[in-house]
């Protein structure tokens, strides 16, 4: 009974820290989504263009005892990749926290190109993941990106998601073809620089804005998580508490008759 008092608090320590964690991190995802939105009306957002090189960025925790949310995300990295490989296609994986490096490592080894743990030692900012996605870019060579994270819509509801980000090559193959984005043309281009340049930094910038809003989906998903998670782990420990010290009171009252007739 003692230890079960002890694991009921250390549980409800947890989902207290956790609801501090979500408030102070919420705002932050909400303002962050203004961020890509833009990106995705002038860019488009295309998880079915066909293109050679695909790299599944998986995002999860460094910590668990937050649900399912981890599973999840590599249950549907695992599917892109199997989805986007083929005899004249490539498919890498860069990885974001530990539990999705823990469970990918063990059958994913030789596709996986970039491992990153600990983002969230340090509260998290612009500037951080801006080092962050500009280092993926530097070790990767991609047609297409696709983000793996929870978008957060409650504390006890959070959307598997994936989200694209193509290179500039294919975006600019895409809109000449005259597909979803033919309309890239009819933008009027100012100063020196050639549409291949303003695309690529394009790009460049849309990667950073969504991975921003990714990694904060993906942190309030998590909070809200282990909230219910410990919060439901109390409650088991409250009932288990109650059928504990229901056996221990018959078992007293029993004890009790029998050294009282003997």
């Amino acid at each position: 009974m003692k230890s079960v008092k002890n694991i009921q608090k250390i549980t409800k320590a947890m989902k207290m820290v956790a609801a501090s964690k979500l408030r102070a991190i919420q705002t932050k995802t909400e303002n962050s989504r203004g961020l890509w939105q833009p990106f995705t009306a002038l860019l488009g957002d295309l998880p079915s263009a066909d293109v050679k090189k695909n790299v599944v960025v998986t995002i999860s925790s460094d910590k668990g005892l937050c649900g399912g949310i981890n599973s999840t995300s590599v249950k549907i990295s695992k599917g892109l990749h199997k989805l986007n490989s083929g005899p004249e296609k490539e498919t890498k994986y860069v990885i974001l926290g530990e539990k999705a490096k823990a469970q990918l490592v063990r059958d994913s080894k030789k596709d996986i190109e970039l491992i990153i743990t600990e983002l969230q030692k340090n509260p998290l900012n612009y500037t951080q993941v801006s080092v962050l996605a500009d280092e993926i870019l530097k070790n990767v060579e991609y047609d297409a990106l696709r983000i793996v994270f929870n978008k957060f819509q409650s504390v006890v509801s959070f959307v598997p998601t994936v989200s694209t980000v193509l290179s500039p090559e294919i975006v600019e193959r895409e809109a000449e073809s005259g597909g979803k984005l033919g309309d890239l043309d009819s933008y009027e281009v100012e100063g020196g620089e050639t549409k291949g340049e303003i695309l690529q930094n394009l790009a460049e910038f849309q990667f950073s804005c969504t991975m921003f809003n990714a990694v904060l989906e993906n942190a309030c998903s998590e909070q809200g998580a282990r909230m219910s998670a410990m919060d439901s782990s109390s409650r088991n420990a409250g009932d288990m508490l109650d059928r504990l010290t229901l056996t221990y009171n018959r078992s007293r009252s029993i004890f009790i008759i029998y050294a009282c007739f003997h």
